[in-house]
């Protein structure tokens, strides 16, 4: 099977009704299809409707929940605690930062402990959320499944990609937008690479006896092998930081193995977001201008050789989604499993190579 080029709209659909035929309500299904489509069309695939399989395969087994409301569990005003209940991330998330937004616009800041929430996706998308509401969010967000990134001097695998992230509105200039694995490339990355049958780029990856190496292979096969955290022990150092706000200090789940639980059938998340209005801080206006003027003298450093000159944080995604418009690409193995995906919730969805009008 060949590679895919999908319309946007059409994947949409056929996320929405492969969910509704799962037992999704109608709000739950778009709000998944928003997500993982948008994944797709800001350049992370790994965070795409590729990750349909694994939801999938989760919800047959147990491990994920359709349909669920959080529960706020601590509440003092600006700082809260809220359990997802192992429901769709997608769906759980987007209540709790509905919460979190109310609460910074009522107080001016709430720091809010989201837990045991399925797979919630690029984090990116929340902190535009927050965006979109006129608020910054930073988001500290581990991650509870098969352990694939080895700790700095490590040649194990002890944790997930624990990602870090930062979102901040402006009103005349397109947002800035951090949103990055703590790993040297996001696990997702890895398996798109993986099903692509492609190497990653070096200093990515360790083999089972620790050896460099930039076959994804050692990611997904055994023995197993693992994924480096980005900038030595800088990332590492801010792994175990999103894991111990993220996780430990919410009431979720860390990396460390439960007894006898077949981790390989979940991917649960736990986060700490912290939600703020700027306009409480100080200035509107002179944080305005001074943001504008900070980023017109970065821009104005030549370009370095081999380089189209200085971005943004978000750029990447702005130019991705210009690109991908007109039609997102998805590699003939991530079809054929989502295409399995499909079929084991319902014989009667349409194929995917049917809406690529093939």
């Amino acid at each position: 099977m060949a590679d895919l080029t999908i319309h946007p709209d059409a994947l949409h659909r056929w996320v929405v009704d492969l969910f509704l035929a799962a037992g999704s309500n109608a709000t739950e299904a778009r709000l998944v299809a928003d997500h993982l489509v948008e994944a797709n069309l800001t350049g992370h695939d790994s965070h795409g409707v590729g990750m349909v399989p694994k939801y999938v395969t989760a919800l047959v087994n147990g491990k994920l929940k359709l349909n669920q409301t959080i529960d706020i569990v601590n509440d003092s005003g600006a700082l809260l605690t809220v359990d997802a209940r192992r429901g769709l991330g997608q769906s759980v998330t987007h209540q709790a930062m509905e919460l979190a937004i109310a609460r910074a616009r009522e107080h001016g800041v709430c720091v809010m402990g989201l837990r045991n929430s399925h797979h919630l996706g690029r984090v990116g998308h929340w902190a535009e959320q927050a965006i979109a509401a006129g608020m910054v969010s930073i988001h500290f967000t581990n991650a509870n499944s098969i352990h694939v990134v080895a700790p700095h001097g490590g040649a194990q695998a002890r944790f997930v990609t624990n990602p870090f992230t930062v979102g901040i509105p402006r009103r005349d200039r397109d947002p800035l937008l951090l949103d990055f694995a703590t790993s040297a490339i996001a696990h997702g990355k890895a398996r798109v690479a993986y099903n692509k049958k492609v190497p990653v780029p070096p200093g990515c990856l360790i083999d089972a006896d620790g050896r460099p190496t930039t076959d994804p292979a050692v990611v997904f096969e055994s023995p197993a092998g693992a994924l480096l955290t980005f900038a030595g022990h800088k990332g590492y150092a801010l792994a175990m930081v999103c894991e111990m706000l993220g996780a430990a200090l919410t009431g979720g789940d860390t990396s460390c193995p439960a007894e006898g639980e077949d981790v390989s059938l979940r991917v649960w998340n736990s986060m700490l977001t912290i939600v703020f209005d700027p306009a409480r801080i100080g200035s509107l206006a002179a944080f305005e201008k001074s943001a504008a003027d900070f980023e017109d003298w970065v821009r104005s450093a030549r370009p370095a050789p081999g380089s189209d000159g200085v971005r943004m944080p978000g750029d990447p995604e702005r130019e991705a989604r210009k690109a991908r418009a007109g039609g997102i690409v998805i590699d003939a193995q991530t079809v054929a499993q989502m295409e399995a995906a499909a079929a084991q919730i319902s014989a009667a969805l349409p194929t995917l190579s049917a809406m690529a009008g093939r």
